[in-house]
């Protein structure tokens, strides 16, 4: 099935719903994207992910669909990953609200 959607200004597009819904994703998932190899088209995956710390079959900090959970993803960063993502985060928040950062 074929969608259309335009390209925001600043790179943001929404996956319809119906589509988000056939193909699983959630509110949360962790997307990857590659791109082909004559660059015309970006494929979009759900990605579980994991480390040695959460092997495939410890189901403790994933939710009903078997997905790992954005908390336990977290939670397995390095500190330094941890910093970067709380920093991104706290930059993303500020701008929607509208408020200048200096970084």
């Amino acid at each position: 099935m074929k969608m259309y959607r335009i390209l925001g200004k600043r790179g943001r597009i929404t996956i319809p719903f119906d589509m988000r819904q056939r193909v699983g994703f959630q509110q949360n998932d962790v997307l990857s994207f590659t791109e082909s190899e004559d660059g015309r088209s970006v494929l979009v995956t759900r990605e579980i992910i994991c480390d040695e710390r959460c092997p495939e079959k410890d189901h403790a900090d994933r939710d009903a669909e078997g997905t790992v959970t954005l908390k336990s993803f977290l939670d397995g960063l390095s500190p330094e990953q941890q910093k970067a993502a709380l920093l991104h985060l706290s930059l993303k928040w500020a701008e929607q609200k509208g408020r200048k950062v200096h970084v």
